[in-house]
């Protein structure tokens, strides 16, 4: 699965042609969760609230780049990376 953005030990990815709705998944160690890149709503799963707050943030700031990579991806084009949070 391809990496979209990683910071604070948390990384970003999205499936090349995966089922809608378009979504990406967080992951922070052990814990994962699948978001919705239209609503930021969590489709599955959770993180710790601390990662959560900062996945949501830069998701909110990206939203525009979550959907452009999710039309790469059900493309099957090679995704453009997603700046981290700073």
């Amino acid at each position: 699965m391809p990496e979209l953005s990683r910071f604070y030990g948390i990384v970003i990815k999205m499936y090349y042609d995966d089922h809608n709705p378009p979504h990406f998944h967080a992951e922070y160690g052990s814990e994962q969760m699948v978001v919705d890149a239209n609503t930021l709503a969590v489709i599955r799963g959770r993180l710790s609230p601390r990662a959560m707050g900062l996945v949501m943030e830069w998701a909110a700031l990206h939203q525009d780049g979550l959907l452009r990579a999710w039309q790469q991806a059900t493309n099957m084009e090679p995704l453009d990376r997603i700046a981290p949070l700073s």
